[in-house]
């Protein structure tokens, strides 16, 4: 009898343990998964709403939810403000999913002058604003040592180029909703760029022409860079894409109010149409080519 309690129970444990590590994909484990994040609520419902299959599971408290978008499967997650949330929650997501590819998606203050309120822009590589060295002379922006290699984290974290590709060709397809202003309407513009990441909110004219000059940042925010360096760390493929909401000048907050919602129903259009190219792609294309952790 006691033996066949033992059993019991190492079997129910057993069963336990591996329904917290693994996706719920309804036995299509083995197809690619996609980790979208986001920084704000609403972002992430913008895309969760669109799931079939819809899912949730809590890892650590965090809230993932798995489903599928245009067939493939995903899962989507809130990581909160800032670099720390977004690092943590892009650690379990990836840990826990083994995903192909992350891919960040939100609102973004316009650094560079020819950015307007809904524009998109595709990140080509990220950095931490706020990284580095305090001297007389100012920060010098520099990368700390990687703690899975030991070597030196580059300043810019690259995209990946298949993503980045992937962005390119859905940049022509994607249907943006167009912005009202007191000229009319216009349609959003979108370019490949810098994007920067920092702990701060950023709402100064003078601070944005520093990261433009130092970096030669297009758009500053609060989490991008501290995914990209995961993912750089754990050689996940990945992408930051980031709608504009505001120009980070003394008028930025009134202006995300104004055009959040707008931004990031934008960003989440190209994000989903990049996941509908994804799924599409050839095998042979896929590239990082597989999650090389495995």
């Amino acid at each position: 009898m006691k033996r066949g309690k033992s059993v019991f129970v190492i079997c129910i444990s057993a069963l336990l343990f591996c329904g917290c590590n693994g996706p719920s994909f309804h036995g299509a484990n083995s197809r690619p998964v996609t980790v979208i994040l986001g920084a704000f609520d609403e972002e992430v419902k913008m895309l969760q709403n669109q799931l079939a299959d819809r899912q949730e599971q809590k890892i650590e408290r965090i809230r993932f939810t798995t489903g599928k978008l245009h067939n493939r499967n995903v899962v989507v997650a809130w990581t909160g403000m800032g670099k720390v949330s977004a690092a943590m929650t892009a650690t379990l997501a990836i840990e826990h999913f083994r995903p192909g590819e992350v891919i960040f998606t939100g609102i973004a203050g316009g650094v560079n002058p020819e950015l307007l309120a809904g524009d998109i822009v595709i990140a080509e590589k990220t950095a931490q604003h706020d990284l580095g060295t305090l001297t007389l002379k100012g920060l010098e922006n520099e990368g700390f040592p990687n703690p899975v290699t030991g070597e030196k984290n580059p300043v810019f974290f690259p995209s990946d180029r298949r993503l980045l590709k992937l962005a390119e060709q859905a940049s022509n397809q994607v249907k943006l909703d167009k912005v009202r202003t007191s000229m009319g309407e216009r349609s959003p513009g979108i370019m490949m760029g810098v994007v920067v990441t920092g702990d701060i909110f950023v709402a100064s004219t003078a601070k944005c022409a520093e990261l433009r000059e130092k970096l030669g940042a297009d758009a500053v925010e609060m989490e991008g860079a501290a995914v990209a360096q995961i993912c750089w760390q754990e050689r996940v493929p990945y992408l930051v894409i980031r709608s504009i909401s505001d120009n980070a000048d003394e008028k930025a907050i009134g202006d995300l109010d104004r055009f959040y919602k707008m931004a990031a129903k934008n960003s989440a259009a190209m994000v989903v149409r990049i996941v509908e190219l994804l799924e599409t792609e050839a095998p042979e294309q896929t590239g990082m080519e597989k999650n090389l952790r495995d």
